[in-house]
């Protein structure tokens, strides 16, 4: 899941130096919502994980 937050990044960063300006936006926004959702969920198992001992 880190990993797709990172590639829409990294297409944001290049859309946005080619100078595509209403594309880099939307995938700035998808990477942060991916990233977002992978810390939530890596959070819940963490507390999951800790639980079970």
């Amino acid at each position: 899941m880190l990993f797709y937050a990172l590639i829409f990044f990294i297409i944001a960063c290049i859309a946005a130096l080619a100078g595509f300006n209403e594309i880099a936006p939307g995938l700035a926004g998808v990477a942060r919502l991916i990233a977002y959702a992978f810390l939530g969920l890596a959070a819940v198992l963490f507390v999951l994980g800790i639980s079970k001992r």
